[in-house]
């Protein structure tokens, strides 16, 4: 053993690491956990998980459910998310960016990142439309089925891309959902041919989204800014300037990234094209 694994080992906080670990077994598919299954999925004796939840939950990491059996994440998990989220280099250069969206749209300004499958929302400014409360902060959404799930994906290979949906179908939110990799792929290609994408009611319907790349200094895609409007569809004569208005975000959010005005690795297209 050399000196530096010698020095982690000695700093590691086996409790800590166990505690970590059995917070990490709740996700979308298990809300809900009892301590038996904690200890079956951990493989540790039923007495020392129940002291970890004991210590989660007074710490407000965890929450006893109203069956007094079993278990879910509590409000300190998500502190700490939204800390993280407030944190993060990203929002705190994308938060100015996205509100002068919002003024010059008139619409919720989101930036939005991708994790995996899922696109999460890391930054908002709620619209001027006091009936239209857009998503929240932290929210997820899955990829496929967004217009800003493409505009993240676009960055991935085709290899890339099939690694990531295996799977012979994707699941439908609506009919315009693209149910298989070859329909997201023709989706994917025609938001990166025109530089940004644009859906009319296509995850959720009354509500269309208009987004487009964030690059980094490597010219990678590595975020999306977007807005959504509170309609089924945008008229011709007031798309245009929207998808202006989201591209100019985008340009300028890529440029603050960087720290230097750069061209974005995607070529401008006409902007009257037309949505897919």
């Amino acid at each position: 053993m050399n000196s530096e694994s010698a020095i982690e080992d000695r700093y590691h906080v086996p409790a800590l690491a166990r505690g970590l670990q059995l917070l990490t077994q709740f996700n979308r598919e298990q809300r809900e956990l009892s301590g038996a299954e904690l200890s079956r999925m951990l493989g540790l004796p039923r007495a020392s998980v129940f002291r970890m939840l004991c210590t989660l939950e007074q710490s407000g990491f965890l929450e006893r459910c109203a069956d007094g059996v079993n278990y879910k994440l509590g409000l300190g998990v998500l502190r700490l998310g939204f800390e993280l989220l407030a944190s993060m280099e990203l929002t705190e250069l994308g938060r100015p960016v996205i509100e002068a969206l919002r003024e010059r749209s008139g619409h919720s300004a989101h930036l939005v990142v991708r994790d995996a499958r899922e696109v999460v929302f890391v930054a908002k400014v709620a619209g001027r439309n006091a009936m239209f409360h857009s998503i929240q902060v932290g929210a997820r959404l899955p990829a496929h089925a967004t217009v800003l799930g493409r505009i993240l994906l676009s960055d991935l290979s085709a290899a890339e891309l099939a690694a990531l949906y295996p799977e012979a179908g994707l699941s439908a939110y609506t009919p315009k959902t693209p149910t298989s990799l070859a329909a997201l792929s023709e989706l994917i290609a025609q938001d990166r041919e025109r530089g940004y994408g644009v859906s009319m009611g296509g995850y959720e319907a009354g509500i269309s989204s208009i987004a487009a790349p964030v690059f980094n200094e490597q010219g990678r895609v590595t975020a999306a800014v977007s807005i959504s409007v509170p309609a089924g569809r945008i008229d011709e004569p007031e798309l245009a300037p929207l998808i202006e208005a989201v591209r100019a975000a985008a340009a300028q959010m890529s440029e603050r990234l960087r720290h230097q005005p750069e061209q974005a690795a995607w070529p401008a297209k006409t902007l009257n094209r037309k949505a897919a």
